[in-house]
């Protein structure tokens, strides 16, 4: 299976309703290596990187994200692979 990394942003009501640590769950069930961290403008940035079947898996969720979430948009795009281990909180 191919690896593949993706990066972008995610817009909506997603700061304070556990969206980051929602992500990090989701991510290392996956198998997925990344990030995720809260910006200043509201949104939610997050970084992805693993076989591609289980980051699409990812990229579906993050469009709803954890129960009391509103996501209004979802940002990824293509990029080189990072050689992360291991999913983090960014703070």
């Amino acid at each position: 299976m191919a690896r593949i990394c993706l990066h972008g942003y995610v817009s909506g009501r997603v700061q304070g309703v556990y969206y980051r640590q929602s992500t990090q769950q989701q991510a290392e069930r996956l198998g997925i290596d990344g990030w995720v961290r809260n910006l200043a403008d509201g949104r939610v940035e997050v970084l992805l990187e693993g076989d591609e079947a289980v980051v699409r898996e990812l990229q579906v969720w993050l469009h709803e994200g954890p129960p009391d979430a509103e996501v209004t948009t979802v940002e990824l795009q293509l990029m080189p692979a990072q050689c992360i281990t291991g999913f983090i909180v960014r703070r």
